[in-house]
């Protein structure tokens, strides 16, 4: 089963451009049986079946390749703020080892997890830290230092803004994975992104290869300095967020 749901898989990358070699396969597989292992004490995904992981968790964090193609993902920075259980994170730097890679997440235990995880497939272009994003970019070595932050985090665009916007370089991006419906997202965005610095830039949605799942990314671009206030303290984004 686990062979046929790897050549589906392989063949899906394939339409993104994507070639994965059986070093990287084998960390694909290890990571879906300890995401799996974990799951089972904690709460890391109500995705549990295998062809859905690959599908619904492995290939959708890789669609990132439809905005950023594959050829640029060499010795550049990504933060992936509230990464979960690793995603989008732990995939691309699986499919991207010149990739340096932080991780972020605000609990403990799905750290803990994310630690066992890039252990366990001898990643070295990783680094995990548990703390807050308001509080994160706070610190002055994180702050405005990375060529892409993204996040597929379950929060509106004017929300992740102000999380993942403050760590960008200027000429970088922020992308966020969204589903396929965003409309009143984009209008009220909008606003949010210019005022920390940036521009929307381009919006795609597509279709993930073979399957009916619709995916929309935003990228938008890096044209200012964000101001020092931002982001606010912690829990305000989320409860007054940027209009």
């Amino acid at each position: 089963m686990l062979e046929k749901t790897e050549q589906k898989f392989s063949e899906q990358l394939s339409e993104f451009q994507l070639q994965l070699n059986e070093d990287q396969l084998r960390q694909f597989r290890m990571f879906y049986e300890n995401l799996i292992k974990w799951n089972e004490v904690m709460n890391l995904t109500a995705i549990t079946e295998e062809s859905e992981v690959y599908t619904k968790h492995f290939l959708d964090s890789l669609s990132i390749v439809g905005l950023i193609s594959p050829e640029s993902f060499r010795d550049i920075s990504v933060i992936d703020i509230g990464t979960g259980a690793g995603f989008p994170g732990l995939p691309i730097a699986i499919a991207f080892p010149e990739v340096k890679v932080t991780l972020v997440d605000s609990l403990q235990k799905r750290v803990k997890f994310l630690e066992d995880t890039i252990q366990l497939l001898g990643l070295k272009n990783v680094s995990v830290f548990h703390a807050r994003a308001e509080e994160f970019a706070r610190i002055e070595s994180e702050r405005e230092k990375y060529d892409i932050a993204c996040s597929r985090a379950v929060a509106r665009l004017n929300i992740l803004a102000e999380y993942c916007i403050p760590f960008v370089k200027k000429g970088g991006y922020f992308i966020a994975y969204k589903a396929d419906r965003l409309k009143e997202e984009m209008d009220e965005g909008r606003k949010a992104v210019s005022v920390l610095g940036g521009r929307m830039d381009q919006v795609i949605s597509f279709r993930l290869p073979g399957t009916d799942y619709n995916r929309t990314l935003v990228q938008v671009i890096k044209e200012k300095h964000t101001p020092g206030k931002y982001p606010r303290k912690a829990g305000t984004p989320s409860k007054d967020p940027l209009k």
